[in-house]
């Protein structure tokens, strides 16, 4: 019931988090750059640099997830987040709004997957992996739900008055939702160091599926994997409407990019309640090998309809497993201890490759055309394929997923 509860109001946390943080600012945008008298592609170079320095941050604010507790840095995030927030709006010019949007971003390492992540597996040993499928499943309608909010908010608020109101939601919401997740709970919590080094508390450890001899080789092949599909991801993702259009599809691009939301909701469904027996390596190579499938179905069927909207669905099922992926590979292969840490640096990995991807993707595209671009991105694909086989050459006898 306690997991349940959790998972629920976290579900919740990140929503706003997302929501506020990230997918709400390609609504906002075309307004902040009227405002500041900026060109809009700068707005979002911005932004995409913002999205750099946070994952930059990353590794650093995971240490402190692991020292002080995941609750804990969620609750300062939290208000730091609404700090940010109001920063942006009251901002004068846009010289004044960089540095806030620096901050915000920054500080959305505190409040989603990374943090959240990491306060499961503190809080649910146990049951981390599975809690972190729930969570994702939850999480994943927070552009179905702030896309059309944000929309409808700006339409009789400034942008400056919807983020006052997001900053509110994050002191009003969040930040009693993770002070309460700060909460003490049973001995099979994976507690915080305390200031001595040791670690207080009944602690069950959990060594992974890796040989202490074959961790440092197992995590550069991980972090490689996932910078490949981080790569292919946020390209992508952020360019998948004109990239639609260019390869002759035009208006039909819109309902080809409505279908893979859902798509991403519906792996992750079907993945909680038929994955439960299957290895967390397994369903990594799952997700690394949608990726590029899809981007290679787009590539021989355009601009056919029924190609893209295949596209879309395999797309989005790898999509919607990556974000699963990213929670429970580190755990199934390292184990409970220092969780924080290695979330942090696998965020940043995940973070940095997709603040350049986009960029590198609209080069491609410039230079080589549209189904260049497609193709070389698809290759890269393959790449954390094979990353991830040779991970499982490395693995041990596997055991059952917690």
């Amino acid at each position: 019931m306690r997991l349940g509860t959790d998972v629920a109001a976290l579900g919740l946390s990140q929503i706003i988090g997302y929501g506020t943080l990230y997918y709400s600012f390609s609504i906002l945008a075309p307004s902040m750059a009227q405002d500041f008298g900026w060109s809009t592609e700068w707005l979002f170079g911005a932004f995409s640099v913002a999205l750099l320095i946070g994952g930059l941050a990353a590794p650093l604010a995971g240490r402190w997830i692991d020292r002080v507790g995941a609750g804990r840095m969620m609750s300062i995030g939290s208000l730091v987040a609404a700090a940010a927030l109001v920063a942006c709006a009251i901002a004068p010019s846009g010289a004044s709004f960089v540095p806030a949007l620096l901050a915000s971003e920054i500080v959305s390492t505190l409040v989603q997957y990374g943090a959240a992540f990491s306060l499961l597996v503190q809080r649910h040993h146990d049951r981390a992996q599975r809690s972190i499928v729930y969570l994702t499943l939850v999480a994943g309608f927070a552009s179905t739900i702030f896309w059309p909010l944000t929309t409808w908010l700006h339409g009789v608020l400034t942008w400056q008055q919807v983020y006052l109101v997001f900053a509110a939601a994050h002191v009003v919401l969040c930040l009693p939702i993770h002070i309460w997740l700060s909460r003490p709970v049973t001995d099979s919590v994976i507690r915080p160091k305390d200031e001595a080094g040791s670690t207080s508390g009944a602690v069950r450890t959990d060594d992974g599926l890796l040989a202490p001899d074959a961790r440092r080789k197992g995590f550069m092949l991980m972090a490689a994997a996932f910078a490949f599909e981080s790569f292919i991801s946020s390209a992508t993702l952020v360019h998948m409407l004109p990239m639609l259009q260019a390869l002759g599809l035009g208006l039909t691009s819109v309902v080809v990019g409505t279908i893979f939301g859902p798509s991403q909701v519906v792996i992750r469904f079907i993945n909680m309640v038929f994955g439960k027996e299957l290895s967390q390596v397994t369903l990594a190579l799952f997700s690394a090998a949608l990726l590029p499938a899809g981007l290679v179905v787009l590539l021989v069927s355009a601009p056919s309809f029924t190609g893209a909207v295949l596209f879309a669905i395999v797309f989005g099922m790898g999509s919607g497993l990556y974000s699963i992926v990213g929670g429970t590979l580190p755990l199934a292969l390292f184990g409970a201890r220092g969780y924080g840490a290695r979330q942090g640096q696998v965020m940043s990995v995940r973070l940095v490759v997709g603040s350049v991807a986009p960029f590198a993707f609209a080069v491609m595209m410039d230079r080589i055309s549209v189904e260049g671009a497609l193709a070389m991105s698809a290759i890269l694909g393959s790449g954390g394929v094979l990353m991830l086989l040779a991970i499982k050459r490395l693995v041990r006898e596997p055991s059952p997923d917690v």
